[in-house]
Formats: structure tokens, C-alpha cells, sequence
């Protein structure tokens, strides 16, 4: 049986604690405008549920190098507040403060130290339990929508774009993107093998990319404004819908393996937990060597869900491990938690019904391209 730790393994779900480490560079006389902006930034997040504490500090080699680390209690109560509405408005006046920002997630694996409470002096807990493997490569997709109507003129768009340069830096390079159709959603899905946020520079600076982006400005349900700085910002900052889990082999990769991506839309508030439940998911089918699905990456924002996975063979030869609800009560659970109406299906019930939920929830494949 193959150990979590042999596998290549991230999860928000562990329920370790997290620490975010926020690098930033501020323009030249900006410290005041940037100090209030913080102040106003950390009376807000004091109060959201999971927070624990958060510093500020300023480099003593570069004045205008800072760093802001704050502490929550596990990870998806930080991914629920960073990516709501409410923390795109409330760090806005820290954009003019800001030359260049770099954000870093870690789970805390061990520390020294002790927790003093009125109770009396305990241990500290909410570590992660053991260090999980990683293959240098970091995920993330995008997600909007586009007018209804619109939707074969943008997937011919999206489809006939010329792939930019693979290699970003010495350090950084483009590995792979999927882009999937559910209706008129788009999910962009990238694997990059070392430093995200320069890689996503880098693309948005390619002229092929930039030609795309303008071509498909006038069919989105969001506007922007590729020009205006904070309009872009904003924008991307809407549709990220970042990674929560991913398991994988640390096996070659299958030529018999193909890409799917299975779309989930939650009942309101419940995004989060139908996550969680298919995590839950392929933890459990990981150990299953029949298992037809080789990895699996999810990722949510609010109460979209989506499922990147690779799947050897046929998806329609095991459709309840394909669409993670494999078990006692599992499919039930999944059912309680979907917005049923939103995909166009009805709630799965038996083995029919989950091949049928499967075939609506499968998104359209536009283009799957690996770098050279």
C-alpha cells in the first residue's frame, strides 16, 4: 500500500495551521499612504473568523522592502476571506502604495514554543502531521463567464491562440494549460514549474496572449479595461480559482491517461465543503490500485468547484470514482451539497443517475497544450 507521503500531495484540508508570508516592494514615498492603508486592512481581517494574529515589518537593509506574515487557524478560512469580494475592496488603497507584491502560503509542520493561556501554559497545536512531496510544479486556473450566445465564437478564440514561450527565467517555465467550456464558463487551468506569479507576467505580456485577451474583451459578462492596471488586477483577482487539493502518482505519466474537468457548482455556502468531501475522495481511491483516475487536482472559490483529472481509460468504465462519490452514502452526501439546478441535472441516486450527472458535469475540452 502506498503511503500519503510517497505520493505527490497538497491539500488545504489538513488542518495544520497556516502561515502567509506577503512580500512587498513599495514605490518611493509611499510608506505613509501604505501605513494607513494597513491599518485599515488589519482592523478588518482581525475580525474575520480563523485569524489568528499578523505582523508588519519594514527591512532594516532596504527601507523600502516590507514584509506582512499573519497566522490563521487552517488554511480554508484564509482561502474563503482572500478570495471574497470583501478582501479585493479592502486591500484596493494598498494597489497605488505597491511597485511589486510576492504571496506565500505554508502549512506549519513544527515549531518551538508554547501557547500561554488563562487555562495555563499548553503545547501548541494544529501542526501538519507529515511533510508531503512535491514535484516543483505549481497550479492554478482562472474562471469567467461570457454572454450567453457568444460561447462557440470564444471557444474558436480560445482555441486558435499561438502557445507563448515555454521558459520564463532560469527558474521558472510553463508546463502545461488546460482550457475547458461548461456552458458559457471558461476554466483556464496552468501548471508551472516554479514561480507562479512570474509566469503569469510573463504570459500576460506576450503579444499572442495579449491579441487573445483583447479579441475576447467584448463577449465577457465582466468588463476590463487590459490597460487600466487596477481594472485588470481586479479582474484576475475574480476569476482566480485556486488549488485546495492535489494527489498524485509519482509515476511516469500514461500515454492511456487523458485530461478531464468536472464542474460542481455548489449550493450557496457550501463550496468550500463539497471540496472537502471530494478530497476526502481521493485520499481514500489513491490506496485503490483499480482506481481508474492517476491524479486529481481541485479547485474552488465560493461555490464553484472544479476537478482536474487524469483518467486512465474510458471516464464512463467507473463513473462514481471518477466523479468521487465511490462508497456508502457518498453519492447521497455530493448530492446534498450541489446545486443540482445550476449544472441542468437532477440529484444522482443510483449508478444511472451518476453516469448521467457525469456526462453534464464533464466540461468541454478547447485545448490541452504541453510546453516543448
Amino acid at each position: 500500500m502506498t503511503t500519503l507521503s510517497e505520493r505527490i500531495s497538497q491539500s488545504a484540508f489538513d488542518g495544520s495551521r497556516l502561515r502567509v508570508v506577503l512580500l512587498l516592494d513599495l514605490h518611493d514615498g509611499a510608506q505613509q499612504n501604505f501605513l494607513k492603508a494597513y491599518e485599515h486592512m488589519r482592523n478588518q481581517v482581525a475580525s474575520v473568523p480563523g485569524h489568528i494574529s499578523d505582523q508588519l515589518c519594514q527591512s532594516i537593509e532596504n527601507p523600502s522592502q516590507w514584509l506582512i506574515t499573519s497566522e490563521w487557524e487552517s488554511a480554508p478560512p484564509f482561502l474563503a476571506w482572500v478570495n471574497s469580494e470583501e478582501h479585493v475592496e479592502t486591500v484596493r488603497p494598498l494597489h497605488n502604495c505597491v511597485r511589486d507584491t510576492r504571496s506565500l502560503r505554508f502549512s506549519v509542520l513544527r515549531e518551538t514554543g508554547k501557547l500561554h493561556t488563562a487555562a495555563g501554559t499548553q503545547e501548541l497545536g494544529g501542526l501538519q502531521p507529515f511533510p508531503r512531496v512535491g514535484d516543483n510544479v505549481v497550479r492554478h486556473a482562472l474562471t469567467f463567464t461570457v454572454k450567453p450566445g457568444s460561447e462557440p465564437v470564444v471557444a474558436e478564440i480560445l482555441a486558435g491562440y499561438d502557445s507563448p514561450a515555454a521558459k520564463v527565467d532560469e527558474h521558472t517555465r510553463l508546463r502545461r494549460t488546460s482550457l475547458f467550456m461548461h456552458g458559457n464558463r471558461v476554466v483556464r487551468a496552468v501548471e508551472v514549474e516554479g514561480d507562479l506569479m512570474a509566469a503569469l507576467r510573463h504570459v500576460s505580456r506576450q503579444p499572442e496572449v495579449r491579441a487573445v485577451e483583447e479579441a475576447i474583451n467584448p463577449y465577457l459578462e465582466q468588463d476590463r479595461d487590459l490597460n487600466d492596471p487596477d481594472s485588470a488586477r481586479v479582474f484576475f483577482t475574480r476569476a482566480a480559482l485556486p488549488a485546495v487539493h492535489r494527489l498524485a502518482s509519482t509515476g511516469k505519466e500514461d500515454d492511456d491517461v487523458k485530461r478531464h474537468a468536472l464542474f460542481y457548482p455548489a449550493k450557496p455556502g457550501c463550496g468550500m465543503a463539497l471540496a472537502r468531501l471530494l478530497a476526502g475522495q481521493d485520499e481514500a481511491a489513491a490506496d485503490d490500485p483499480s482506481a481508474p483516475i492517476d491524479s486529481s487536482t481541485i479547485f474552488q472559490r465560493d461555490d464553484i468547484v472544479v476537478r482536474l483529472v487524469d483518467v486512465r481509460g474510458s471516464i464512463d468504465a467507473a463513473p462514481l470514482q471518477v466523479i468521487g462519490a465511490h462508497g456508502p452514502r457518498k453519492a447521497s452526501m455530493l448530492a446534498r451539497l450541489l446545486d443540482n439546478e445550476a449544472l441542468g441535472a437532477g440529484a444522482p441516486a443510483d449508478d444511472e443517475d451518476m453516469s448521467r450527472f457525469l456526462a453534464r458535469a464533464d466540461m468541454r475540452l478547447i485545448t490541452d497544450r504541453h510546453a516543448p
